[in-house]
């Protein structure tokens, strides 16, 4: 096997199909179980390909997934696996592969928490792949993490992750405007469904992962006023919500939180667009 001829062909093809060439690199090492540094470290590579009795089988499996990712199936969900902070979040069909932009959400909340005495209680409102509660439950020793997710499919993920990674985060298979019921917290992270049911989307998400944890409603602003009223109703008075949004969506967001919430901030992801906002749980009228 020629392993630099073999990515050469891979990468031209990719780049017929704009897609990111270096993804050949992570498909190959995937095949082979080692990380994509590895693939250019000689000895180890020499000494992975001696210790593989089928080359051709490994070669086939490596074409399969190389044609998937040309058909724009996600990089994510070809290796099982999306980087989110320190950790490795399994992912597949059915579930959102994490985006880099959540993590300076999460350093927010972890600056918050450290603030904090006591034991936090935590609320992820929509959490997906668990990506969001696992990085703080993992990262803040304080903090005691509810992962609330409905879709099925999602909480597949969600359970399979928790399970590895932290399994001081507790699963709740609900809709967020029925979860907990009589329950208190000091912080939420809502991570909606915000995008407009009609916007166009990359051949990369709408042709692979799941419409329900992407489009928010006609505007896509109507299942995040969903969430600002779980969030509401479940924050103890100074509690802090943290909600992601379109950058387009700042403005109505903070509106539909001034009613109940107060210290309301926009802040910027890692390109520098308003991406998330911040608020303050007001006082709760008697």
């Amino acid at each position: 096997m020629d392993i630099k001829e073999l990515l050469r062909g891979a990468k031209v093809q990719l780049a017929e199909e704009a897609l990111a060439e270096i993804d050949a690199e992570h498909l190959l090492a995937h095949c082979f179980g080692i990380s994509r540094m590895d693939l250019h470290n000689p000895v180890l590579l020499e000494n992975t390909l001696k210790n593989i009795e089928d080359l051709e089988t490994i070669e086939e499996f490596f074409f399969e997934l190389l044609d998937r990712r040309i058909n724009h199936e996600p990089l994510q969900y070809l290796t099982g696996i999306a980087h989110f902070r320190h950790l490795e979040i399994a992912v597949g069909p059915g579930v959102l592969v994490p985006r880099p932009e959540s993590e300076l959400l999460v350093d927010a909340i972890l600056k918050h928490i450290s603030n904090l005495k006591g034991i936090v209680s935590v609320v992820d409102l929509g959490a997906g792949s668990g990506a969001l509660a696992l990085a703080i439950a993992t990262e803040a020793p304080s903090s005691r993490v509810i992962a609330v997710e409905k879709s099925p499919e999602a909480i597949y993920w969600l359970k399979k992750n928790v399970a590895v990674i932290s399994e001081n985060v507790r699963v709740v298979e609900s809709d967020v405007t029925d979860a907990l019921h009589g329950i208190k917290c000091d912080v939420v992270i809502a991570n909606p469904p915000y995008i407009p049911d009609t916007q166009d989307l990359p051949r990369d998400v709408i042709g692979f992962e799941p419409h329900i944890a992407l489009f928010g409603g006609p505007s896509g602003i109507e299942i995040p006023r969903l969430f600002i009223s779980a969030a509401s109703r479940l924050l103890k008075s100074g509690g802090i919500l943290v909600i992601e949004h379109t950058e387009d969506q700042g403005l109505v967001i903070a509106a539909d939180l001034a009613l109940d919430f107060e210290d309301i901030v926009l802040h910027q992801d890692l390109a520098g667009r308003p991406r998330w906002t911040s608020a303050v749980r007001k006082q709760e009228r008697k």
